[in-house]
């Protein structure tokens, strides 16, 4: 699909928790702990906080060469908060673990999730956030035929009077920000004072009416398939 068509698609596929399996012995002893009390919880705290800081470590190593300007004094410290809030965040969904795998891989998820997180939103500290289109070249493909430069360019002008005519304001800034001008969107949320999954709703309606919007002009893009 063409970076044009994408901006007005999303794809929903559904989200279903699988029944619980067996757990092996060391998940099931990871839980029994972690749900005790006194010393024996906080020994299991401790262990945890020192698995998910390794994760959130190799997380920071890994994607540290896309970070030059930052310090390693500062990557130590987003690893130690990583570490921290996954702790936090694994201790309070330990409900949720179905023990499709084991503990210890399911809870790494959390860190390295946080670790990516902490750095993109400290990759753009600092940086305004795009709210408005910053190029719409950026929705073109280069190389093509004529015929098809003049259908492109006929799709864009329809993206970008869609974009105008049919979204809100806050849709509006959501799907530039996001499609268009790809800041991630971690920190739209950060900066928009919003969650992950306001912007994700929020996106997908935008889609939808864009999507309708282009349909109702005889660009049929309804019957493309989403990816």
């Amino acid at each position: 699909m063409s970076a044009v068509a994408s901006v007005a698609f999303v794809a929903t596929a559904p989200r279903t928790k699988g029944a619980a399996t067996p757990l092996d012995d060391a998940s099931r002893h990871w839980l029994e702990e972690l749900r005790s009390e006194g010393a024996e919880r906080e020994v299991a705290v401790s262990r945890l906080h020192e698995l998910l800081l390794r994760a959130a470590r190799f997380e920071v190593a890994r994607r540290r060469p896309t970070l030059p300007h930052l310090r390693g004094d500062d990557l130590d410290d987003i690893a130690l908060e990583a570490a921290d809030d996954a702790t936090m965040n694994v201790l309070a969904k330990l409900d949720d673990f179905r023990g499709l795998s084991r503990f210890t891989t399911w809870a790494y998820k959390f860190a390295l999730l946080e670790a990516a997180v902490k750095l993109r939103k400290r990759a753009w500290q600092g940086r305004e956030v795009p709210l408005e289109p910053e190029s719409w070249s950026l929705l073109s493909s280069g190389s093509l035929e004529p015929g098809a430069e003049a259908e492109q360019r006929e799709l864009v002008e329809a993206v970008q009077a869609g974009i105008t005519e049919v979204l809100t304001p806050h849709q509006r800034r959501v799907l530039v920000a996001l499609a268009v001008n790809g800041v991630p969107i971690d920190v739209v949320a950060e900066r928009l004072g919003t969650t992950r999954g306001a912007l994700y709703k929020t996106l997908h309606d935008a889609r939808r009416k864009l999507r309708d919007h282009l349909d109702g002009r005889g660009f049929a893009l309804g019957n493309m398939e989403e990816r």
